[in-house]
Formats: C-alpha cells, sequence, structure tokens
C-alpha cells in the first residue's frame, strides 16, 4: 500500500506533463469508443428488420448475400414447407430499393420498400399493427417516422392531418400511416405497404418469386430442428436459416464482405495504438527524469519487480483518470451523431467495460516497455 502514493506523486510532481497524458488517453478512448460505436450501430441498425421478423425459420434465395442484394425465389418452396407437421404457417415478403422524390424539392433518393401481407403481422414493428388495414387500400404505404430529413417533412405534414402523397418509382402513393424501423447503413428511409401495392409499384416483378420466406412454427416446435428438416426437404435453391441464423448472416456479410466493419476495426486497432504510444512516451519521461532515484533505490536493495509495480500503479491510475473524461466526451458525441445520422449509436454497457478494460492494458503495455530502461541502469555508472 505504500507504493501507491509514490506512484501518485510522481504522476501529479509535473501537473502540466499529467494533464497532456490525460488528455491522450482520453482522446484514443473517445477514438475507440466512436469506432465501436459506429461498428455496433452499423450491425445493430441493418438488423432491425431482421429482428422484428415473426417467425422462428427464414427462406432465401441461395445466392443472396443481404438485404441489399436479395435474390428472388419461388414462393412454391415456401408453401412446400407447410407439408412438416410442425410448421404453423407461412408468408411471403417483398423486398427492394427503388427512389421516392420529395414532394417538396423533387429530388429522388432511394429506400427501402416492404411488400407483405396486411391480413398477417409478419413484422413486430411500433405503429403497423394499427395501420395494417390501410395498406389493404390501392397506392397506399405507410412512411418510417424514423427516415432521414431528406425525404421531406412527410411526418410532420401527416401529423398535421396533411393529405401526404409523392412518387415512389415514378408511381403516385400516399402515405396512410406511420411506422418505425429506423435507419440503417443500407437504407436511409422505410416504406411498408401491401403485397399487392408493391406489385403495383414494381411493375417488373413477377407475382410467384418472392424475397424472404417466413415460416412460424407451431407452439413448443424446435427450430434448429425444423429447419434441419427443410435443408433435406426442399431444394438446394434456397438457404433456410433460423432467425437467429438470419440475423448472424445479415451481420457477417457487413462485418466480412464489406470494408465497412474493417475500417471501424481498424480504427479501434489505431486508437489502442496511438494511447499506447502517448502513454509510453510519458511514462518513458517519467522514468528518465527520476533515473538517479530509482539507481539509489536500487543501490540499497529494491528489487526489479518493485519498480515494475511502482510503474505499472502510475499506468493504472492514468488509464482510470483518463478513461472517465472520455467516456464522458464519447456520450456527448454519440448524442451529435445520433442527432445528425438518426443511427442507433449508444453507449452499452459492454463496450464501456471494453474500452475501460482496452485503456488498462495499453497503459500496463506502455509501463512495462518504459520499465525496461530501469533494467540497464547501473547505479555505479549513474553516480
Amino acid at each position: 500500500m505504500a507504493k501507491l502514493p509514490l506512484a501518485w506523486l510522481q504522476l501529479k510532481r509535473e501537473a502540466s506533463r499529467l494533464a497532456v497524458a490525460l488528455a491522450g488517453i482520453a482522446f484514443a478512448d473517445i477514438l475507440m469508443f466512436m469506432q465501436l460505436g459506429f461498428r455496433d450501430s452499423l450491425y445493430y441498425s441493418n438488423v432491425r428488420f431482421h429482428n422484428s421478423l415473426q417467425g422462428e425459420i427464414v427462406l432465401v434465395n441461395r445466392q443472396t448475400s443481404a438485404i441489399l442484394s436479395m435474390k428472388r425465389f419461388s414462393q412454391k418452396r415456401l408453401y412446400q414447407a407447410l407439408d412438416l407437421e410442425d410448421v404453423e404457417s407461412v408468408d411471403p415478403i417483398y423486398v427492394d430499393y427503388t427512389s421516392w422524390k420529395n414532394p417538396q424539392t423533387g429530388i429522388p433518393r432511394n429506400l427501402l420498400v416492404i411488400g407483405i401481407n396486411p391480413q398477417n403481422n409478419v413484422l413486430q414493428l411500433p405503429g403497423l399493427q394499427q395501420n395494417l388495414e390501410k395498406i389493404q387500400l390501392p397506392n397506399v404505404v405507410l412512411y418510417d417516422r424514423s427516415s432521414r430529413q431528406e425525404y421531406g417533412p412527410i411526418v410532420a405534414e401527416f401529423e398535421q392531418g396533411d393529405d401526404v402523397k409523392a412518387e415512389v418509382r415514378n408511381k403516385l402513393v400516399k402515405v396512410g400511416g406511420l411506422f418505425t424501423l429506423g435507419a440503417s447503413f443500407g437504407a436511409d428511409g422505410n416504406l411498408i405497404t401491401s403485397d399487392l401495392n408493391f406489385l403495383r409499384i414494381f411493375v417488373n416483378r413477377q407475382p410467384g418469386l418472392i424475397d424472404i420466406g417466413l415460416i412460424k412454427l407451431n407452439r413448443g416446435a424446435d427450430p434448429n430442428i425444423v429447419a434441419q428438416q427443410l435443408r433435406s426437404y426442399l431444394d438446394k435453391d434456397v438457404k433456410v436459416f433460423t432467425k437467429q441464423e438470419f440475423v448472424d448472416f445479415e451481420k457477417d456479410f457487413w462485418a466480412s464482405s464489406t470494408a465497412i466493419g474493417f475500417i471501424f476495426t481498424l480504427g479501434t486497432i489505431m486508437g489502442f495504438i496511438v494511447g499506447t504510444v502517448i502513454v509510453y512516451q510519458i511514462l518513458y519521461t517519467e522514468v528518465s527524469d527520476h533515473l538517479v532515484e530509482y539507481a539509489t533505490l536500487k543501490a540499497i536493495g529494491y528489487s526489479h519487480n518493485y519498480f515494475l509495480v511502482v510503474i505499472l500503479q502510475e499506468a493504472l491510475i492514468l488509464a482510470v483518470l483518463g478513461y472517465l473524461p472520455g467516456f464522458a466526451f464519447a456520450l456527448f458525441l454519440y448524442e451529435q451523431a445520433r442527432a445528425a445520422t438518426l443511427l442507433p449509436v449508444f453507449m452499452t454497457s459492454s463496450r464501456a467495460v471494453m474500452v475501460l478494460f482496452l485503456t488498462i492494458l495499453m497503459c500496463s503495455i506502455s509501463g512495462i516497455i518504459a520499465v525496461k530502461k530501469l533494467k540497464s541502469a547501473d547505479p555505479a555508472d549513474i553516480f
């Protein structure tokens, strides 16, 4: 316990150096927080649709790699699944990207259009259930209230009671209600409509070719067992996923098949390296400035491990004190990023603990490297 005050006293002796060290650690923490926050936001935002599916098993074309690049398959495969006794019901889902023309500016912008059977609520989304009847009317769509402002003041005008219409794929549609899904890295806005209205918008689509097949099982059925049975029963032109496997499939695409996931991971690594270098420079200077004192202690019998413990305690103090402002400023930046992009950039307890651990590790590595200078410090040479 007597060593801890020595570590603290050495750090606070040079207030300006301590301030620079804490600022450097806080900067490294902010960089790691932002990169990890954006990476998790990437994954979370792109699987909100997947998580909202009200079914246990999902069918997609074997050539499908993500929602961004859906390939169609015959809905006959979906109805064949009804042959299994554990299957309660099936629902076809259409998804595609097309242009939405801002009603005020006329500027087009792509969004995601989802076509479902309005008789069955296959998506668990706020605002959807009470509006399903409206999309049974021709050319009526539901608009995602979390879409970006570039699509126009749709939400504000609708809530004021105005009759909101816009062009989607050069077809005039009416906004009949609002729901909440949220923007993602793949789509800045979303529409939901009936399967019939979807085919009216995408006139080149064949009714028998669907993008997603959703399968609901009887109560008590094991999704993993039924999924394996379907893989053996259905033709190999479709992939069979449990709902969680479908979520993981999308996450894997963004993590491994796009540059975005790699860039965010690389940014986190760079933040760790930057912090390590900054802390090393501070601790190395600290050791160099007190080399005579350390040599004196060494001469009277203090072991190298003693100095290592002191330096590691300095590193731990720096880690904790630098982490706190970094954490606070990251919360502020998350709020700003969330407001600017409408992406789900939030602090999580797991990420807070992870960055704290990385900070402590970063400072500990720096301390271990810095204390090596003492190994070569011979009291006879110094004095």
